[in-house]
């Protein structure tokens, strides 16, 4: 949940839309890699309706092409790759073509996965970003039609290799054209994976559903004056570090009461957003964090919105966050 009360969604009911940025310098290269979309509490986390054909079936956002003549792409799955464009190539629509087919599952909106990204300035040839410098064993990465990362790789399959063709303005008035060259390499868990902790005295109690989603209740024990975290379950990869994009599972309640006001899990997908763009309780829940944890956090006003009334929370409300931390993209400095 970001500082201005407005939640974390990765869609957007509308036709395809990707996150604008103003050039495609390494530096806002990285910005658009780590940033997720955004969206108001009452819109709904749900994939784009484009995204889905009346029969059900997997539609992506990119149109399915023949690679255009002279753009070839040579390298092993999951390395580097030399990428060779046409002479003078400006591509016109946006488009997609599959070099390697996987054998895995098919890749849907919402899944959570580590990929490979090679992204080219399509006028000037020059690679503008390597993701496996940063990240060699794959990044992880919130598959959503809105962000190109994931669009490049929505409907593929699992071990699978596309290069996708961006015209000149996808990413909004004045941005060039480039390549985007994605390595899908597995599918990462929706839901915390790791050692389970024991529950801690006097903090909410959580059940689960089959699926992950939990259920939480708030004891009658009075608010704590500071922000208390504790783990409900341990998992072993990444750290979270300040400024860090997670990818996450949440369900957020009111301490007074337990009413429910948002809910990934009940949106239907996962949220992504950066640590340091969430209010100050939620940031102390995730920092220091490994991917794979289940974390509750009992926020008191003070480091949640204090005395605004924000959506369906009340003014001076304390909150509850159980989160399940599914992945991180280390923010350029940590990753450097």
């Amino acid at each position: 949940m970001r500082q201005d009360g407005v939640f974390p969604t990765p869609f957007e009911r509308s036709a395809v839309r990707f996150r604008p940025i103003a050039s495609l310098s390494v530096a806002a290269v990285a910005a658009l890699l780590l940033a997720g979309c955004s969206g108001s509490p009452d819109q709904a986390q749900t994939p784009d309706a484009a995204t889905q054909t009346p029969d059900g079936q997997c539609q992506s956002p990119l149109a399915d092409a023949p690679a255009p003549d002279g753009l070839t792409v040579s390298g092993e799955f999951q390395s580097a790759v030399d990428v060779t464009l046409p002479d003078a190539y400006a591509p016109a629509d946006l488009q997609r073509t599959t070099l390697i087919e996987g054998s895995g599952e098919q890749v849907q909106a919402g899944d959570v996965l580590k990929a490979t990204f090679t992204l080219i300035d399509a006028a000037s040839g020059e690679v503008q970003l390597r993701s496996m410098e940063s990240a060699p064993d794959g990044m992880d990465t919130l598959i959503s039609p809105q962000q190109i990362f994931g669009a490049s790789l929505q409907c593929a399959t699992i071990g699978s290799r596309t290069v996708s063709s961006f015209p000149a303005g996808a990413l909004g008035e004045g941005s060039p054209a480039f390549v985007l060259v994605a390595d899908a390499i597995e599918e990462l868990p929706t839901r915390a994976e790791g050692a389970e902790v024991a529950p801690v005295d006097g903090m909410p109690t959580v059940t689960l559903a089959d699926d992950g989603a939990p259920t939480i209740t708030v004891p009658s024990s009075p608010v704590p004056s500071e922000t208390r975290v504790e783990n409900l379950i341990k998992g072993d990869g990444d750290v979270v570090q300040p400024g860090d994009t997670v990818i996450v599972q949440y369900t957020g309640v009111l301490y007074d009461g337990g009413t429910v006001f948002d809910s990934s899990w009940d949106a239907g997908t996962p949220a992504q957003f950066s640590t340091t763009g969430v209010v100050p309780g939620f940031q102390k829940a995730l920092e220091g964090q490994t991917v794979g944890s289940q974390v509750v956090a009992v926020i008191p006003a003070a480091d949640g919105y204090g005395d605004k009334e924000t959506g369906t929370i009340p003014a001076n409300s304390a909150l509850v966050f159980v989160v399940d931390i599914l992945g991180v993209q280390h923010a350029p400095e940590a990753a450097q």
